[in-house]
């Protein structure tokens, strides 16, 4: 049975042509298990088969603990209805850049529904990319800058952007011309019954605006669709406590709700979110 680390290597020996370097902005050639550019510039792969493309490390709140509850969630089906409107958006044949990827549980359930070409996921944490690595589906997973990226230009046809910054600039060299960003964000009421009970007296931490994330979208990007997806989910009693755990939302919680929670978790959560499509102007 292949190791990882040979995986990745099979894998590049096809598609090292869709990265580049993020020091010099030149090619790479595959030269054993390092990816190395004309500048010689080397980029190894680790044992786990994924390459670190950031120049100093990066401290994250986004940690295993946090991306492990957060990944139980999406493979419960919590997303089941957005990703089913995820794939119908897509060029399943084409090469995708999950943006942000975490622990790689999005880029999964899409595999799972059909995405087929060559996939690719990268996240400024560590720890996510490493459990990323686990996924059972055939891609490529980096620790990278999303103002930096190693993609080679004009290399994907589809970019993926849930619930994770943007950067149009690095979007838009990396899009093939007729690629496609698919961009989802919160609405008013995502995960509403969590932030209410999470911070019952603070009515700001209640509620949340998308406006200037809509904005600056139609101002960077051809907007080819907008639909705000909305739904409940009955969440299994066997993933009630990962639900307090899987999200920033949780960072600033007092311990006393937390343990109360705990005792008589949430059995139900609103998904409510918006996913834009848009393409270069």
């Amino acid at each position: 049975m292949l190791k990882k680390i040979d995986f990745a290597r099979i894998f590049l020996e096809t598609h090292h042509e869709q990265f580049l370097c993020p020091v010099c902005k030149q090619s790479f050639q595959l030269e054993g298990y390092s990816l190395i550019c004309a500048q010689n510039h080397q980029f190894d792969l680790s044992k786990k088969g994924t390459i670190y493309f950031l120049s100093h490390s990066v401290q994250t709140e986004y940690n295993k603990k946090m991306l492990l509850h957060r990944g139980r969630l999406i493979q419960s089906g919590m997303y089941q209805l957005l990703l089913e409107k995820i794939i119908a958006a897509m060029d399943l044949t084409g090469s995708t850049l999950d943006v942000g990827c975490g622990e790689g549980s999005f880029l999964a359930e899409l595999s799972q529904l059909g995405l087929a070409g060559a996939k690719y996921g990268f996240d400024i944490s560590k720890d996510g990319i490493y459990l990323a690595s686990n996924q059972p589906i055939e891609a490529f997973w980096s620790v990278a800058d999303l103002t930096n990226l190693p993609f080679a230009n004009q290399s994907m046809d589809t970019i993926l952007n849930i619930f994770s910054p943007s950067h149009y600039q690095e979007f838009q060299r990396v899009l093939k011309q007729d690629g496609n960003v698919i961009k989802v964000i919160p609405e008013a009421d995502y995960l509403k019954e969590l932030r209410a009970a999470f911070y019952p007296e603070d009515k700001t931490k209640q509620t949340y605006s998308n406006e200037k994330v809509l904005a600056k979208f139609s101002k960077e990007m051809t907007v080819l669709s907008d639909e705000r997806v909305s739904f409940t989910y009955a969440i299994p009693k066997e993933y009630r406590l990962d639900l307090l755990e899987m999200s920033p939302l949780e960072w600033g919680v007092a311990e006393q709700v937390k343990e109360a929670l705990q005792e008589n978790p949430l059995t139900e959560i609103t998904i409510d979110v918006r996913m834009l499509k848009g393409k270069v102007r």
